[in-house]
């Protein structure tokens, strides 16, 4: 684990796909336990994932206000407005997951 690249290690520090486990595959007793693991990560891990893409968002959006009124170039603060949109969204979407995983559901 710790001989990882450095562009994976950032790619696991934005994005949590790499955290979870197929349900498709196996039998019923196999898809539960991966259920399972998946809820036990995403209360786990998944509000922590929110609070980084939160924290982009607002380093973005600051960024963003100094830049259009400091250097008074709109174009590049667009960029950073840009960006900090993009953080509040993956938050969004690392929400919607988290309570989705989060309750349980029996397996048939």
């Amino acid at each position: 684990m710790n001989n990882l690249p450095f562009h994976t290690l950032l790619y696991r520090y934005f994005f949590f796909g790499w955290l979870f486990r197929e349900l498709g595959d196996g039998n019923l007793f196999e898809r539960a336990v991966a259920a399972r693991y998946n809820r036990e990560q995403a209360r786990r891990w998944l509000p922590l994932y929110m609070l980084r893409w939160l924290c982009w968002a607002l380093v973005f959006y600051l960024l963003a206000g100094i830049v259009e009124v400091a250097l008074a170039a709109p174009g590049l603060a667009l960029w950073c407005y840009a960006a900090s949109a993009m953080g509040v969204a993956f938050a969004v979407m690392t929400a919607t997951a988290w309570i989705g995983l989060s309750h349980r559901r029996e397996w048939r």
